[in-house]
This record gives C-alpha cells, structure tokens and sequence, in this order.
C-alpha cells in the first residue's frame, strides 16, 4: 500500500477497535483544517464501530493529529506501555511559513520539529501523495500511508433550502452572483489575490468565511488588503459548520486561491455541495482532484476570466462529476481504509484487540 492512494479496501473489523483520537492542545485547532480533519476521524471510527476511549482505558490504538509537546509525550507513553501509535501529518514547512507574521523565519526550526513530532508513530497517515512527498524527507522510518481526509457528503449536501437560508440572512438577490471562498486570513490561502479579483468583478459578490486567531498574527499585507476592502466583499468571519454547509449552497462559484495545501478539506466539501469549484493549479492536486471536477487557473488575471465564463454559464457544467469525485471521499466509504491502516499496525505488532463490552 505504501506509495498508493488507499481506497476501500479493508474488510470492518468485527466488533471495532478501542481508539484513543487524543485531542489534548488540538482544541486549539477546532477551527482548522486539523480540526475538521479530528472531526472526521471521529465519524470514521463510530462508522466502523469502534469505541473511541481515554488513553488510561487501554485502547488499541493510539490516533494523534496536532504538533504540540502534549501529544509528543502521549506517543512516547502510548509506545512505552505497548500501544500502536497513529499520526497524522497535515502540516508541512510550505504550508507554515506562508501562514502567519514571523512564521517565515522560524521554518527551519518548524520543520525541524515536524520531524520530531511525526517520527513518534509506528505508522506516518497523510491525505495526499504530495504531502507524501514532502514528509519522506523529515527523516521518517515508519510506513508512510496516504489517506484522504475525506468529506461528509450527507452533511455537504446543497440544495435549494440551505440556498435559500444563506441568501435570506446576507439579503442576497436572486440575480445577483456570488463569489465563496472558505479559510483562514492569511497570505497562504490566497485572501490578498481574492480581495484582488473582487476589486476586477464589481458584478459579484465575494463572501469569505473564516478569520484569523488575532490581527496581531496577520502578515502586514493581509492587514494592508483587509483596511481597503472592495465594496462588494463580505467578511463573514468564523461560522458554525451549518453556516459553512449553507454558504456553499448558496454561492454560484466557489474560488478557493490557495497557494499551499497538504489537501484541502473545504474543496472536498465545495464538491459534494454540487458548487462550481475554481482553484489554484497547484501540485497537491495531482494525482486525486481531476480537472474533469474542478476548473484551475494559475493568475490572478486567469481566475477572472474563468470565473466570469462560470458565472456565465460559458464554462463547461462540472459539477457532477465533483459530487461523483467528492462521493469516493465520503467519510462512510474511506473508513474502510483507516481500518486498513489499523489492521496493518496491529498485525505487525503482533496486538489483539481486546473486545468492546456491549
């Protein structure tokens, strides 16, 4: 499986695994990729049937998502009394240093400390053969599996009511266009090149939701674009999961910039809400997005113009095809290949669950 794209292999262990998916610092991260991602997990793991426990409580395996100390010393005591330890990779040096103020100079340091954190685990899980690539080189002697982090396609699922909810609370007119974009207020995912493309298409209106954790963190020249907005671009800050689920339901187009990804969850999520998706034709997407799903522009310039022609209707209709990609990363259908992970671990551990009480 190393080297490949997993999916849907695994036959549902019976009767589920006892799984520690240790938070601990990550509440920190709730209102992140790593948090969806969290969230995820744990969708998958109640999907196979496994009982998600305390790391006290014996559990089988060990599932650690965030970089801080905290959940080096919980890998360093899962190992020391047995227990396989899952973690997860979803940062990388690209994506930091392009994100806050001074995280540029401190990269080498961050990467440095990936490698750290990420050689703590029997197994390495990262979402896309690109991050792969990236994390091969922090020195990791464990298999490395790519793993999507999938999407919950029930939940991201359109329609006209959350259409309408959306553009009711924003006084949206029916003809008027709209613009999405989902992330945090930072260089890395194209919020300054967003402003930009607003400023050219006074016709639409651009809505962005998510923040920063302060201003004091924003790069000077995220501060700089956010003092001069357009006047068709809204800020909606940071919203519940159902604000986001109706923003895309209510957006003619969403336009995801970014400059950085280790996958992209709020692509996936754009996809199963049946929303035109236009992106940045950046490397990560290789291999896993099809163009057949998504439209890609690389310029500002280029952006415009095929934003333009989808809000037209001038571009081909890809839509479909984004639900069908979007339905092959669905929560319920990849959790068959986190139990594919678990069982490799265990078998190579020579570990035998202990059974969970009904």
């Amino acid at each position: 499986m190393a080297g490949t794209l997993m999916t849907t292999t695994a036959a549902r262990p019976q009767g589920g695994l006892r799984v520690c998916l240790y938070s601990g610092a990550g509440r920190l991260m709730e209102k992140s990729g790593v948090g969806s991602a969290m969230r995820h997990q744990t969708k998958m793991l109640l999907a196979l049937g496994s009982q998600i426990v305390k790391l006290w409580r014996r559990p089988d395996v060990v599932q650690l998502n965030t970089i801080f100390p905290d959940s080096v010393l919980v890998a360093c005591l899962a190992r020391a009394f047995g227990i396989p330890v899952v973690v997860f990779a979803h940062s990388t040096r690209e994506d930091f240093e392009q994100s806050w103020v001074g995280a540029r100079s401190f990269a080498p340091l961050f990467e440095k400390w990936l490698g750290v954190v990420y050689r703590r685990g029997d197994v390495v899980v990262t979402p896309t053969p690109y991050s792969r690539g990236i994390i091969e080189k922090y020195g990791i002697e464990a298999p490395i599996r790519v793993l999507t982090n999938g999407v919950d396609t029930r939940f991201f699922s359109g329609g006209p009511a959350a259409r309408s909810r959306f553009r009711m609370k924003y006084g949206i007119g029916a003809d008027r266009k709209v613009v999405l974009s989902v992330g945090h207020l930072m260089v890395r995912k194209g919020i300054v090149e967003f402003l930009d493309l607003a400023r050219r298409m006074p016709e639409a209106d651009f809505y962005w939701a998510g923040t920063a954790p302060s201003e004091a963190m924003m790069t000077p020249d995220v501060r700089a674009a956010l003092a001069d907005l357009p006047g068709n671009v809204h800020l909606m800050g940071h919203v519940s999961p159902d604000e986001v689920r109706d923003a895309y339901a209510g957006a003619d187009l969403f336009c995801f910039m970014s400059h950085e990804e280790t996958q992209g969850i709020v692509v996936l999520e754009a996809l199963s809400s049946g929303v035109p998706v236009l992106v940045r034709d950046i490397p990560v997407y290789d291999g896993w997005l099809h163009e057949a799903a998504v439209h890609r522009a690389t310029s500002t310039a280029e952006f415009e113009v095929k934003a333009r022609a989808i809000l037209a209707d001038d571009a081909p209709n890809l839509t479909h095809a984004g639900r069908l990609l979007a339905a092959q990363h669905d929560l319920r259908a990849v959790s068959y290949d986190l139990a594919a992970v678990h069982e490799e671990l265990l078998a190579r551990a020579g570990h035998r669950p202990l059974p969970i009480a009904a």
